[in-house]
């Protein structure tokens, strides 16, 4: 349990990416299928990268996470479903979640606070 409470970034993502894929079932965008099936797909790999950094971080788990954040914020747009509210903002808002959290995560390695010492 100490894992997760130090690295407290991680354990977020995690948490993150749990929501992204309940997410279209719990705010009804679940017959939305283009905006439930990125945010099963992209929760699952947020979710995963977060767990496999909890264990045995590198440093370029930081960088798919910011990435897929970055992806959750523009896909809307790219896949055609920011018309739909919910969809939208969830998106929209765990994608930045995930991207302050990368940077974050990062910010710590390279202040001198590093992971690798896992």
């Amino acid at each position: 349990m100490n894992r997760f409470s130090t690295y407290w970034e991680d354990t977020l993502n995690l948490l993150l990416g749990v929501a992204l894929v309940v997410s279209p079932s719990l705010l009804g965008f679940a017959s939305e299928q283009t905006a439930a099936s990125n945010a099963y797909v992209v929760g699952v790999i947020i979710a995963a990268m977060a767990l496999a950094a909890l264990f045995a971080f590198q440093p370029w788990e930081e960088w798919v996470s910011a990435v897929l954040g970055a992806w959750l914020v523009v896909s809307p747009w790219v896949l055609g479903f920011s018309g739909h509210t919910t969809a939208l903002y969830t998106h929209m808002l765990i994608g930045i979640a995930a991207i302050v959290l990368a940077l974050l995560a990062g910010s710590e390695h390279y202040s001198g606070h590093t992971k690798f010492g896992r």
